[in-house]
């Protein structure tokens, strides 16, 4: 069984995933979403059905000092289509501060092409919002 980290966003959706044991944490995909949830249920279907998935762990967009920001009420309707459609898996939360930054810095050291980060960026702030869950 393992654990599906998301990194919720209103263009893109960041995923990763745990190995089986949920030891660690490695990108899966980025999701197109635009706008429309339809799509990203869609593909999150498919990975529930591959991966046995028994956990999900999204990612909460607080702001610096801790207070909830304006995508937090997005993420939250988000949340409430994952439980209502995945009602027999646990769905947690994390703070996803700086998760962002990291992906920007990982992907300058890694030296990846500018035009390559875009689609890459949620999939790395998926991968840091799930080894958040995993060392806590």
């Amino acid at each position: 069984m393992r654990i599906l980290g998301i990194d919720y966003g209103d263009t893109r959706v960041g995923t990763a995933i745990t190995d089986e044991l949920g030891i660690t944490a490695q990108g899966l995909e980025t999701i197109i979403n635009n706008g429309n949830d339809k799509s990203v249920l869609a593909r999150l279907d498919d990975i529930m059905k591959e991966y046995e998935i028994s956990i999900i762990v999204v990612g909460m967009p607080l702001n610096m000092d801790g207070s909830k920001s304006e995508r937090i009420e997005k993420t939250e309707k988000f949340i409430h289509k994952l439980k209502c459609k995945y009602n027999k898996v646990k769905i947690e939360t994390v703070d996803e501060r700086l998760t962002t930054v990291q992906a920007h810095k990982t992907m300058n050291e890694l030296r990846i092409k500018p035009k390559n980060k875009k689609n890459l960026v949620d999939t790395i702030s998926a991968v840091y919002i799930l080894e958040t869950y995993i060392n806590k």
